[in-house]
Formats: C-alpha cells, structure tokens, sequence
C-alpha cells in the first residue's frame, strides 16, 4: 500500500529527515538526532508535523449529550474555548481510542460544535464508531483536517516564538485553552485565522495549531529559520514515555480498561449518562481489577522493548508496553502490564533482555515532570 504524504513532506526532506511508515503515513523519524530534538523540547523549542493525525468535527443541536453517551468523562465540565481528554470505549470497557475533544460553542444555527483529534493508526475505525452510534441522533461528522496542516510547537519557548506571528499574547490560552488566532503571513501583509490550542504530547508547555497548507508551510519555514528544532516521531516517543503519556496500540487497547491503563481519573461514574461500557467499569470500580500498568525504572544500560517479558522470582508475570531510554533521566524506563498484587510502587521486578535478566523497579508516574527542569 502507498504511504500518504503530509503536506510538509518536501520541507521536511529537504531538512535531512529521515522518514518511516507510521500508521498508513510516510511520517518524519528524526532530523537532527533523537536526543537533540529530545533536549531541544525540554529546554528550548520543538516543532512536529503531526498532520497524520485525524481531525474529526461534529456538530448537531446536542452533540455533546450524543457523544457523552460513548465516552467515560463528563463532557459537561468543558465549556467553549476548553477541551478534555478522554477515551472512546467499547461494551466490555476496552479503550478503542484515546482523544482529545475540544468544545467550540454554538455556531449561527443553533448546533453545538465539537473538535475531535483522534490517533492516525485508528481513524477509520472511530470515523465508523461515531457514525454507528451518533448518526442516528441527526449528528453530523465532517473531516476537519481536509488537506490542512497539523503543527505542535512543545518547549519551555514555543510561546516566545509562536507569538512572534500571532496578532495577540498568548498568555491569557490557559492549558487544554483553545482559540481562533490571527497569524501574521511570511511578508507581514497578510494574516491567517487559524486553531490554536494549548496542548500537547511532550510533557511541556506547548500548542497544537490547525492550519491551511500555505498558512502551516509558511509557519513551519518561519519557526525553523527562527531557531525552532524540527522533531520527528521518535523525540515524540521518548518525550512522551517520560511524561508517562500512554501511546494506543501499545500502553492501552480495545482489551484494557481505564482503571487498568491507569485512566481512572478519566472515568466520571457520578454522571447519569448511560455510557458505553458503563457496567463493566461499574464492576471493576467496585470489585477491583486483576491488571494494572506500571511504571518501572530499570537498572543497567539496557532498554526494554515492547513486548519483552516481565518476571518476578523467575516466574513470568506480564510483558513490557512501551520502552526507551530517557535522555532526560539518564536511564532505562518502561511501561508494563502486571498483576495488581506486584504494581505496588518500589516492586522489584525483572525483564528478559536478550536471554537476560535485568532488574527492574516499580516507580511513580510519570517519571519526568516540568517542575524538575532547572
């Protein structure tokens, strides 16, 4: 199958990327090395092309109490101009995709507007989840992204320069805030309305900006002839491990709830709302669950990968979700899977690396947080 191409592929290769397959795109690896875009984010600036990613809106004369019927939070604690993580669940509480809906208010015909970005990997099977369950309720979906342009601007200074083209100050978009903002074009003459919002998947302050394609390739050129670093997905991973962010497909899935990804904060059982999946996390919030994601802290130079076997006193007991080793820290963390009775935080556990055993210790999440910076 061809791989789709962003609208910044030729930026992007003319910068020395080095590209790869991702979710059905032909997307930016690394540029400049992984630990240099790494540090760039966490002390500078960042810039991601994460056009890749879906773009969904919504819109009906009461989509929020229509897509609340398929998501555990209470989407009635955003109002316009906020937004809110979350996930998509299936009948057995099985996490079919995490998302962030933003809440755009009521457009001229009374319809309440809603902002969905959504994971690449799952696009067409949410697009066919929401038209299952929401078409029915007159809600109608549109693809929002068409042929635009999808930046992250993520570091400690993304603000500093992004508002080098914006016609405002930044400093009223609070985190998980989002606006229509005015940017000023290359030549200064001209300005583009375009969504801007103050999230991210770096563990950094940062903004995701929705663009028309002369808009975001513009921009893209300015920030990077302003001293922006261009990051590539693999800093993206390596950014996110750190700040304990889960990545769908790997840390969660259609098998895991959110009380076993460690999401329970994201479920609202005190709402009214029959949502999909309710029974099931009703059971879990009473019962208890079997499973639960750690995090774990390893000892040594080597990493743990995605799928390698966790142990305790030589029995098998779960598999690692997602690995690397933190440039930040300055050693090896991961993501896994275990029984409840060995999560305890300061757990000593082991990983099978290459027909070894490494030692392993379960730690608090996330492992990096912005107020350690110095």
């Amino acid at each position: 199958m061809e791989l789709k191409r962003t609208p910044l592929f030729d930026l992007c290769l003319n910068a020395k990327c080095r590209f790869g397959p991702f979710a059905g795109w032909e997307m930016p690896i690394q540029y400049s090395g992984l630990v240099n875009e790494h540090q760039a984010v966490r002390t500078k600036a960042g810039l991601f092309d994460i056009s890749h990613m879906g773009i969904v809106e919504i819109q009906g004369q009461n989509s929020k109490d229509a897509l609340q019927a398929l998501v555990p939070s209470d989407l009635h604690r955003i109002g316009p101009g906020e937004a809110c993580y979350t996930v998509l669940l299936n009948e057995n509480g099985g996490i079919i995709d995490d998302l962030i809906i933003y809440d755009l208010g009521i457009n001229d015909n009374n319809k309440q507007i809603l902002l969905l970005v959504i994971n690449a990997a799952e696009y067409s099977n949410d697009i066919a989840w929401l038209r299952k369950n929401l078409e029915h309720k007159n809600i109608e979906i549109f693809n929002a992204k068409k042929d635009g342009i999808l930046l992250a601007v993520q570091g400690p200074k993304a603000q500093g320069f992004l508002e080098q083209y914006c016609e405002q100050s930044l400093n009223s978009l609070p985190p998980f805030g989002h606006q229509t903002i005015q940017i000023s074009g290359k030549n200064q003459t001209e300005s583009t309305a375009i969504f801007m919002a103050r999230t991210g998947y770096t563990g950094e302050d940062g903004f995701e900006l929705l663009l028309p394609t002369r808009a975001g390739r513009e921009l893209w050129q300015g920030l990077v002839k302003q001293g922006v670093t261009p990051c590539g997905l693999g800093a993206r991973d390596t950014l996110r491990l750190e700040a304990g962010m889960h990545l769908y497909g790997n840390d969660m899935d259609s098998t895991t709830t959110p009380f076993e990804a460690g999401l329970g904060w994201l479920v609202h059982l005190e709402i009214t709302t029959n949502f999909i999946g309710r029974n099931i996390l009703e059971k879990q919030a009473k019962q208890g669950i079997k499973k639960r994601l750690v995090s774990l802290k390893l000892e040594g130079r080597a990493i743990a990968r995605k799928g390698y076997k966790v142990f305790h006193q030589n029995l098998p007991i779960g598999e690692i979700t997602s690995g690397t080793w933190s440039p930040t820290l300055g050693y090896a963390i991961a993501l896994a899977y275990v029984p409840l009775e060995h999560s305890k935080i300061g757990n000593k556990l082991t990983i099978e690396i290459r027909g070894k055993h490494y030692s392993a210790q379960v730690v608090k999440k996330p492992f990096y947080r912005r107020c350690q910076q110095t």
